[in-house]
């Protein structure tokens, strides 16, 4: 499993120069991962039924909060208890509901080579998303734009190990707040034909995204086919509110999967405890879940969550600390002992430029969440600074740090065992395999080789400039983005979507901020 190797320059330019670019790099989507390490199961099965025991007593005795009328009706049709705008609910129910959950599911992109399967060891990487600033191709940090968002729906596509362009990578200020969902989905669709995700900042943004899936894939066949994926976060403690809920909603009514995912900053808004507050998180997501399956039984949902612990120093959320990957390592137990696919985040950092901070925080989460056994791997490339920024550089070098856990992940090949041990007899004491054709056979798949980190000598790092991770990393993506050619997509649906989107930014107000009643 390799990248390739880095191109030679070029002495023409144009079309020609592209053309070299390309023959350099595979950019050919791996394929869903399936996950043969050994899982990291740090509880026995009388503490996974504490947990889940602790969970149903909250539910049960302590309640969750759904801020929204519609979810409270529709609790009190399911027979739950509701006083208020507090749903009590019987882990009998619960279980009866979350029951319905496929344990597994695929995706379908728009281009079928590119569909993915989810759930059990089947695994995805997904970009971050979410960021307010950028670090740039000049690593400055800086408000981004519509064109930086497709710079790096384009980094996605053409990085092979990760499986989506995810949607809003980065806040294009470039275009008013209460339109902007339709731009980032169009752009998520169309510079890729890998999967993407559906912004859900209300739930008309949430029909909006139905409805250009709709143009995209067709109404009937999302009847049938996941085809985007929808993100719903809790307030913790035990609060779901009316945006989520009603996002929630556009959603599964069109069978389509979203994450439940509680918002810990561990002991802030959970216990001082680890496994306190991964009882508190499994009753919020469990509580999340069972309402997809009220909204409509048997679509898929995926158990989230976003981890951080908090600074008793500074009230800073942390990234990369044990207790997180302790966290994970709990969460992927009780997700199976669902019986259901889930959600983490990856490679996270706090530090403010990509340093070894940095890369220390974002080795530490990805160990962990490999052996976690996660299914939607999100964050998994570009996060910085707490999720303030995406910096390119990171970007690309968090891709090829999924390749190599995908690699890792793909566990031992026994293919060529044989092969390899006759080579042992041929090369003898005191040999050197290097020539050997069983060496010359395997050498570009044997062992995973990096572009982005140096394995040369001091002198020959210095002859070639000296440059450090970053700058490296810069020059990658700069000659991945001019070997970039877009994906076709169909000039009819093309045409749907954009009129659709003109239509849209007609009706709303571009100072609508909240666009919650067109």
């Amino acid at each position: 499993m390799s990248n390739t190797n880095r191109p030679k320059r070029s002495r023409g330019g144009g079309r020609a120069a592209r053309r070299e670019i390309r023959s350099a790099y595979d950019i050919t989507m791996l394929p869903g991962l399936r996950n043969n390490l050994p899982l990291c199961e740090v509880m026995d099965g009388a503490q996974v039924e504490q947990i889940d025991a602790a969970s149903m007593d909250i539910l049960e005795e302590v309640g969750v909060i759904f801020r929204d009328p519609q979810a409270l009706q529709d609790w009190k049709a399911a027979g739950a208890k509701v006083e208020g705008e507090r749903v009590y609910l019987d882990r009998g129910l619960v279980r009866d509901l979350i029951a319905t959950i496929p344990s597994d599911f695929t995706y379908s992109a728009r281009n079928p080579a590119n569909n993915l399967r989810l759930g059990g060891s089947h695994s995805i990487f997904v970009p971050m998303t979410g960021a307010p600033f950028l670090r740039d191709l000049d690593d400055v940090r800086r408000n981004p734009t519509l064109d930086d968002l497709a710079m790096f729906h384009k980094l996605a596509h053409m990085s092979p190990a990760l499986h989506s362009s995810a949607h809003h990578i980065v806040e294009p200020y470039d275009h008013p707040i209460s339109q902007r969902h339709l731009r980032i989905t169009y752009s998520s669709m169309k510079y890729s034909d890998k999967i993407f995700m559906g912004m859900t900042t209300s739930p008309k943004n949430a029909e909006d995204v139905m409805e250009m899936c709709a143009l995209l894939f067709g109404a009937e066949f999302m009847e049938e086919n996941p085809v985007t994926t929808g993100n719903i976060n809790g307030n913790s403690p035990l609060v779901w509110d009316e945006t989520m809920l009603g996002a929630m909603r556009a959603f599964c009514r069109r069978n389509q999967p979203v994450l439940c995912s509680p918002f810990v900053l561990g002991g802030a808004n959970t216990p001082a405890s680890v496994a306190a507050t991964v009882a508190q998180l499994n009753a919020e997501a469990l509580s999340a879940l069972a309402y997809t399956q009220v909204i409509r039984r048997g679509c898929p949902a995926i158990y989230g969550h976003y981890l951080a612990t908090v600074s008793m120093k500074s009230g800073a959320p942390m990234a990369g600390t044990p207790e997180i990957s302790l966290m994970n390592f709990m969460i992927g137990q009780m997700a199976r002992h669902y019986g259901i696919p889930w959600r983490t985040s990856n490679t996270l950092g706090g530090a403010k430029t990509f340093d070894a901070q940095a890369g220390y925080e974002s080795a530490t989460t990805l160990s962990a969440v490999m052996h976690a056994g996660a299914n939607y791997i999100w964050h998994s490339a570009g996060w910085n600074e707490a999720g303030m920024h995406c910096s390119v550089a990171k970007f690309v070098v968090d891709a090829e740090q999924c390749a190599m856990a995908y690699r890792m992940a793909e566990g031992v090949k026994w293919d060529d065992f044989g092969d390899a041990l006759a080579a042992v007899r041929d090369v003898g004491p005191g040999g050197h395999y290097l020539g050997h054709q069983h060496t010359q056979d395997h050498f570009e798949t044997a062992y995973f080789m990096p572009d982005l980190f140096d394995n040369n000598s001091i002198e020959q790092w210095t002859a070639e400039g000296s440059k450090e991770i970053t700058e490296r990393a810069l020059d990658h993506a700069r000659n991945l983005l001019n070997a970039y050619e877009e994906p076709s997509l169909d000039v009819a649906k093309n045409e749907a979507l954009l009129d659709y989107i003109a239509r849209r930014e007609q009706q709303i107000p571009a100072a609508d901020a909240l666009n919650q009643s067109y």
